[in-house]
Parts: C-alpha cells; sequence; structure tokens
C-alpha cells in the first residue's frame, strides 16, 4: 500500500512511524527531504527547499510524497512566469488553487489549447534517406561508396516540411508527462490528451533527455509561452545533486533556491537595462592567479563592459546577522572581482540596518531581504528599492527605478 506522505517545505513535520522498506525509499532521495530519528522506533521527516509530488519505491516501499511551498501557489506561479497571458489567476482553477501541481497542470494545459488552436506549427527538417526515386539532391559521395553499380536506392538528401520540430517535441514531451502527474484533476487530464493527439508524427522529447534547442522567430512566437511552461515541466521530472548527473523521478518537483535566483535575476536585469547597466547570471571567474579554482557569483552588474556589483541570492531566512560563511563567500568575491562592495539578498526576515565594513579592506557586504510573500505590487516596489540601493553609487537614479522596472504578473493578490 502507498504511503501518502505531505510534508512543507524546509519543515519538519511530527514523529512517524516508518516501515524499513519506507525508510529505505526515503534514503535515495535526499535532496528532497532529511529523516532523523525520534522516540519510540519513529522518524522526523523534513522537507528541503524543493517542492511538488513525485512518487518513489515499489511495493511495500512506495511513497507518494508531497512538499507544499510555503507561498501561496498563485505567488509562486507569479515567480516563476514572464508573460501575464501565461499567468492569469482565471486559468487556476478553485479546486487546484492550493496545490502546486496540478495548478501548473491546468496553467500548461490551457496555454498549450490556445497555442494548437492556431495550428500546428510545421517547419523544413534536413533529411538524409536511401529512396528509389530522386528526392533533392543526390548524395554522390555516399551513393558512390555504398551502392556502386546498383539499379535501386539511391542516397539523397532533402528538407522536408513536418511538424516533428523542436518546439513540437517540447510540447508534447510536456504534454504526455503532464497527464501522468499526480494529482491533476480529469478535466485537465482530458484536455491534454486530447492535445497529444493533435501533434500526430511528433515524437516527444522524454524526461530526463537533453531538450533540442529552438530559437524564437516571428513563426514560432505564438508557442513560446506554452514552451516555457513546457520547458519547465521537463526540467522538473529530474533530480541533480551538485557534481553528479540528473536522476529520472516520477513525478515534478521545483527547487525554490533556482527559482529565487532566477526570479531576481530576471527583474533585475529587465529593470536595470535602460540605465545602461547589464545583469549577467552565473559567470564564470577564477578565484587565483595561477587560475585553477573557478566561482560563479549568482549575479555580476556590469556597467560601461567593467563588473561593478555583484549580488548573491540567499533562498534563506536573515535572522540578525548572516552567517559567516556568507559574508566569507561575497568577500572572496569582492577581492577576486576587484569590487568595494557586495549584495546578500535574503527570501526573508529582517535586512541589517548597516552594511558591514570589512577590516583592513575597502570591502563593504550589504544584507537585503526580498520578501516573497508580498502582495504583487508591493514586491515589484521592493525590487525596484533595491535595483536602486545596488547602483546608486554607480551612475543610476534609485528614484527612478520603480518607473521602469517591470511589473510582476503575478495572478491574484
Amino acid at each position: 500500500m502507498t504511503l501518502h506522505l505531505h510534508l512543507a517545505e524546509a519543515t519538519a513535520g511530527p514523529p512517524r512511524p516508518l516501515t524499513p522498506a519506507q525508510v529505505a525509499t526515503l534514503a535515495t532521495v535526499p535532496e528532497l527531504v532529511t529523516m532523523t530519528p525520534a522516540a519510540g522506533g519513529q522518524w522526523r521527516i523534513a522537507g528541503r527547499q524543493r517542492v511538488g509530488t513525485v512518487r518513489l519505491g515499489h511495493h511495500d516501499g512506495a511513497i507518494e510524497l508531497r512538499i507544499q511551498p510555503k507561498l501561496p501557489v498563485r505567488r509562486l506561479l507569479g515567480l516563476l512566469g514572464d508573460n501575464d497571458h501565461v499567468w492569469q489567476h482565471r486559468q487556476i482553477t478553485a479546486a487546484t488553487d492550493d496545490l502546486l501541481v496540478p495548478a501548473l497542470a491546468t496553467v500548461f494545459a490551457r496555454a498549450a489549447e490556445r497555442v494548437l488552436r492556431g495550428g500546428v506549427l510545421h517547419g523544413y527538417v534536413h533529411r538524409e534517406d536511401a529512396l528509389t526515386v530522386v528526392r533533392g539532391r543526390i548524395r554522390t559521395s555516399a551513393q558512390l561508396s555504398r551502392r556502386m553499380g546498383l539499379p535501386t536506392a539511391i542516397e539523397v538528401a532533402y528538407d522536408d516540411y513536418l511538424a516533428d520540430i523542436p518546439e513540437n517535441q517540447i510540447l508534447l514531451g510536456a504534454i504526455e508527462l503532464a497527464q501522468a502527474l499526480p494529482g491533476v484533476a480529469e478535466t485537465t487530464s482530458t484536455l491534454l490528451r486530447h492535445l497529444s493527439g493533435r501533434l500526430v508524427g511528433v515524437v516527444p522529447v522524454r524526461p530526463g533527455a537533453p531538450l533540442p534547442p529552438w530559437r524564437p522567430t516571428r513563426l514560432n512566437e505564438r508557442y513560446s509561452p506554452a514552451l516555457k511552461l513546457a520547458e519547465l515541466i521537463l526540467s522538473g521530472a529530474s533530480l541533480q545533486q551538485e557534481g553528479s548527473q540528473a536522476m529520472k523521478i516520477d513525478g515534478f518537483v521545483l527547487n525554490m533556491a533556482q527559482i529565487f535566483e532566477r526570479f531576481l535575476t530576471r527583474q533585475l536585469a529587465t529593470g536595470l537595462s535602460p540605465h545602461n547597466f547589464r545583469c549577467v547570471a552565473q559567470q564564470g571567474h577564477q578565484l587565483d592567479q595561477q587560475r585553477r579554482v573557478l566561482f560563479q557569483p549568482d549575479i555580476l552588474i556590469y556597467s560601461e563592459g567593467r563588473p561593478t556589483v555583484v549580488v548573491d541570492a540567499k533562498y534563506q531566512t536573515l535572522d540578525g546577522a548572516p552567517p559567516t560563511g556568507h559574508l566569507f563567500q561575497l568577500i572572496s568575491y569582492c577581492t577576486a572581482l576587484g569590487l568595494a562592495e557586495g549584495h546578500l539578498v535574503y527570501a526573508s526576515g529582517t535586512p541589517s540596518a548597516q552594511p558591514y565594513r570589512i577590516r583592513n579592506s575597502d570591502i563593504s557586504v550589504h544584507a537585503h531581504v526580498l520578501d516573497l510573500s508580498q502582495r504583487p505590487t508591493d514586491l515589484a516596489l521592493a525590487v525596484a528599492s533595491l535595483a536602486g540601493q545596488l547602483t546608486a553609487r554607480h551612475g543610476a537614479d534609485p528614484e527612478n527605478h520603480p518607473a521602469r522596472l517591470p511589473c510582476l504578473h503575478t495572478p491574484g493578490r
């Protein structure tokens, strides 16, 4: 019998009994949960900074694990999205409003339905084949080396106009995956099955497989919102520890630390670009003169081609002073990059009133809090204020930032 285990993000639940098989199952996903022995042979299980639903184990060790985000689902979807017509409140039904996976599946199904309502996109695909008639151009070298003197099977190369293009492969892969996710509403599953029937002749991307490359064009512009959701769903079907290969899972999981970092990067990049600042995420730099130690700051802000500010996003609560390790990390970034200031941005807590001025150096570390639980309008203003603080010493006018930063397209209030 499957154990249905419901946890809250980054929170320990009450002690509970587990069979040895269930303990063994949970031990295979240290990225999702921690387990601590409790009195009476029970276990205290805590969710980590990942949210979603996943099926684990088999037989006596079968578990359906659901980790609910701290944020309301509407707010979380707002952090993920950057298109207002994708993240509309009416797309999330009341029945699934408080559950992440069903809500995301519903939003994706509606977005895919709108895309395919305009027809299935086709494109030219290069083919090389052996045919009995000439099509396209003859591959002379292949013909002479493989079929010298044979009257049939001509080696040809041609461009075929097909629906089996990267955009549809990604879309169909996510449609098939979303159908199988735990807790998806029957109406959403029915819609997804109907949509998969529209993509005849398309080979879907499988979860865990590399996504085929595609680039936005005028022709596939209408596909873009649904493709962003499709890529999100496919990427959530695997777990990866640092330094290891991704592991396919039966379900969907989001890494909240990555979501926070990407949200912050996207909002700062969009808001600061009118002021001639450029934001770069995870850019590699060398820490030592011998160029042997690589580091990748979360966000590096450039002005006139030179780095001016380094930002480290921390999906944690700031309670008092930042942890020493966080300060050491940012000081090393500033030292290697030749910068006088660095900024730590936390997802909740109380910001420090004064910067930390490092002894025997000209480096200052600032700690900020960007409270994600705020209403969307307040969060937009908070991001604008943060952008002004980050660049105030480098020629930007912080008072102009609130008007220039993008509105956060978050459904609901």
